[in-house]
């Protein structure tokens, strides 16, 4: 059974929703399942903007079989050749062989090299500033590499001011019915997916996003069609507003993310007594995380968004815990910069989390801090240790305060 939208007069959301998947990538947890976009424009040409996912390929044929109602594709448009996005792309070039694929050199490449039998069709290459007409609609095409692969590219309609923005401006989450972004509480229920996404997928390319929004600033959007999560029709400036902060890696908040690594409750109960000490001082923007259990990937969105980063860890095999040690490299992976970190260590008989924590934020990341206001335990928070509980919260206070 088809399931389509309309966009525009003349344009169709013909994409599907998956909440069937689980791990996002196989790795990126998607309680809320997730949407993969398409889009058919029907004018004196049709156009279909990017494919599905392999697994939602009959939902597609499906819907252009009900708006094509017996006409011929085309064109295919890919902007984005990651297998979410491409995988389609044969079944689309069977059922309809006198298609033109129009893409990048480097996505014709990775079809190829994903083993897609293209050559027997009609290809059209462009770069940056070409444009094609499709009768009313005329469209430019703008590159994007590393947004965030290496071929991708996003299509302008300049007749409309629609932006196909490829895996820019998307989210996790299934649209469920609800395609535009006005359609639903954005800040409410769509802001974290959307954040998770942008700091997991593409968080590592900052300097190309940049690039991007650039070139996207001097072109006149009325709307963004993205290939995750809603479209875009009102309000686009809050949300581009997300990515210019995202992607210079400003924190979107002043305040304080703790995430704590104990084997046995006692880091944790830092962690917690330092939350309340924080939150009593008048600092009530606290979250907690245990990062043995939080995914990684939720660690990384809040630590894109708040300001300042307290890491709690006990000290195992003479190094810092195996899982806070993985988020410092997560954190260090996908370019993490322009924070504040305080630092909890613990240890029985060798307490060495500390300074190999710091060293770690220190030497392997990028324009950080790293506060002097240091709480070390031996196995459990004493009372001759709230002193220094009481300097940690305040040290990490002044730092917020100072940066307002």
């Amino acid at each position: 059974m088809y399931c389509v939208r309309n966009v525009t007069e003349d344009l169709y959301w013909v994409g599907a929703n998956d909440h069937r998947l689980t791990l996002f990538e196989n790795i990126h947890p998607i309680p809320r399942g997730v949407s993969y976009n398409a889009y058919l424009l029907l004018d004196e040409k049709t156009v279909l903007f990017d494919t599905v996912d392999w697994s939602a390929c009959r939902q597609l044929l499906e819907n252009m079989d009900y708006l094509l109602q017996g006409r011929q594709l085309d064109y295919l448009v890919i902007n984005h050749m990651e297998p979410d996005h491409g995988a389609s792309i044969e079944e689309i070039l069977l059922r309809f062989p006198k298609v033109t694929i129009i893409s990048t050199p480097k996505a014709f490449m990775l079809m190829r090299q994903f083993g897609f039998d293209i050559d027997n069709y009609t290809q059209l290459e462009v770069k940056e500033g070409d444009t094609q007409s499709f009768g009313r609609h005329t469209v430019t095409f703008v590159n994007a590499p590393m947004v965030h692969w290496p071929e991708a590219m996003v299509t302008f309609d300049v007749t409309d001011g629609v932006l196909f923005s490829a895996d820019a401006f998307g989210s996790f989450g299934a649209l469920d019915g609800k395609l535009f972004n006005d359609e639903v509480d954005f800040e409410r229920d769509w802001i974290d997916d959307a954040r998770r996404y942008f700091t997991n997928i593409v968080g590592k390319y900052g300097a190309p996003v940049q690039a991007l929004l650039k070139k996207a600033s001097k072109l006149d959007i009325k709307m963004i069609c993205p290939l995750h999560g809603p479209v875009w029709r009102s309000n686009i400036g809050y949300f581009i507003e997300k990515y210019d902060l995202w992607s210079r890696y400003e924190p979107e908040e002043k305040g304080v993310m703790i995430a704590y690594a104990s084997m046995y409750g006692n880091t944790e109960a830092a962690a917690q007594a330092l939350a309340a000490k924080l939150c009593d001082k008048g600092m009530t923007n606290v979250v907690v995380y245990d990062v043995s259990n939080t995914h990684v990937s939720q660690l990384i969105s809040e630590a894109f968004r708040l300001s300042h980063i307290v890491l709690a860890s006990v000290t195992y095999n003479l190094g810092i815990y195996p899982v806070m040690h993985s988020f410092l490299s997560d954190m260090k992976a996908l370019n993490l910069q322009n924070r504040t970190f305080a630092l909890i260590e613990n240890g029985s008989w060798a307490c060495k989390s500390g300074d190999l924590m710091q060293k770690f934020i220190e030497e392997e990341m990028k324009n950080m801090t790293v506060l002097n206001e240091r709480l070390s335990m031996a196995s459990t928070l004493h009372p001759d240790k709230v002193s220094e509980l009481e300097t940690l919260a305040d040290g990490i206070i002044a730092s917020i305060k100072g940066e307002e």
